[in-house]
């Protein structure tokens, strides 16, 4: 059965890696019922234009020129609020993931996902869904079990648990956009605060009164 004009899922992209940009163009075109209105490289061409293009699906990268992607999404639901909108990220800690639901994400992708899973969310979230990756919903369910009598601010358990995934102070620095100085500040907080003296002390401790 052929889709109508009326029936097609029109998609806009905002993503800054060229690359990966054409390749969701390419993949998302050739699925019958899709149509990629629009791609942009940052959040304010987006915005500038979301009225016009009047997307049902918005793939919306964070980390972007300018504007990041967790206001971009903000906006863009102030400006068009119809638009449903999928994050496709690099990043899966918490304290991004539970920013961009908050800002108006209805679903949020990591880009090592199956390219076919994409398709499927776009389905998904058009049905009613909120499309996640397994391990962003794996983060979510984690966040519903911790001890909410925690003496660690939110950043300060988002550290730690990178710390216990091995992550190194750069990665942590990376991942949370802050530098250096301010990952060694806040585990510095974190031992006083849990009464440890290493790395290995304040992880256990956390996980034995699940605090991460």
């Amino acid at each position: 059965m052929s889709y109508q004009n009326t029936n097609l899922i029109k998609i806009c992209l905002v993503e800054d890696d060229n690359i990966i940009r054409e390749g969701f163009v390419m993949l998302l075109n050739e699925n019958q019922g899709f149509k990629v209105v629009s791609a942009y490289n940052n959040c304010e061409d987006f915005l500038k234009n979301v009225q016009n293009d009047k997307p049902n699906v918005v793939l919306m990268d964070i980390e972007l020129p300018g504007m990041n992607g967790i206001e971009g999404i903000e906006r863009a639901k102030k400006i068009y609020p119809h638009a449903q909108i999928i994050v496709v990220t690099v990043y899966e800690n918490d304290d991004l993931v539970f920013k961009a639901l908050c800002a108006g994400a209805g679903g949020y992708l990591t880009k090592n996902m199956p390219s076919q899973r994409l398709v499927e969310a776009i389905r998904e979230i058009m049905s009613g869904g909120a499309p996640m990756s397994t391990n962003i919903a794996r983060l979510v369910v984690a966040s519903f079990q911790k001890n909410h009598n925690s003496p660690l601010s939110s950043r300060e358990t988002e550290v730690l648990e990178l710390l216990s995934r091995g992550k190194s102070y750069s990665n942590i620095a990376e991942g949370l956009f802050i530098d250096k100085e301010t990952v060694r500040t806040h585990i510095k907080n974190i031992y006083w605060k849990l009464e440890v003296h290493s790395k290995a002390e304040a992880i256990e401790k956390a996980m034995k009164e699940k605090l991460i």
